[in-house]
């Protein structure tokens, strides 16, 4: 998109992280949490395996995905910290 190639421009030509990229990691990371969530709700007990014979390996890779974009949302900063970051740079809120 254009604005994903303007906050990548300007990463280059500055030596501080594009507010952009706060809101790109923020909207990436809540989609995908969000995404295996409905996964996982529509599989039922299915999606809570972790190994063993009762699961296929669908079921064990959703659950295991499903874990992992939970811990996306604190990689690089927390999910409320790039809240923080959007509301400083991008809208101006105070402190």
């Amino acid at each position: 998109s254009l604005t994903l190639r303007r906050a990548a421009q300007e990463s280059k030509t500055t030596s501080a992280p594009s507010p952009a990229s706060s809101m790109f990691k923020y909207y990436g990371t809540e989609q995908n949490k969000t995404r295996f969530e409905i996964i996982l709700s529509f599989m039922g007990c299915q999606s809570m395996g972790w190994e063993g014979d009762g699961f296929e390996e669908r079921e064990l890779s959703a659950t295991r995905e499903w874990l992992r974009s939970k811990a996306n949302s604190i990689e690089g900063g927390t999910s409320e910290v790039q809240l923080n970051i959007i509301a400083k740079r991008v809208l101006g809120l105070p402190d």
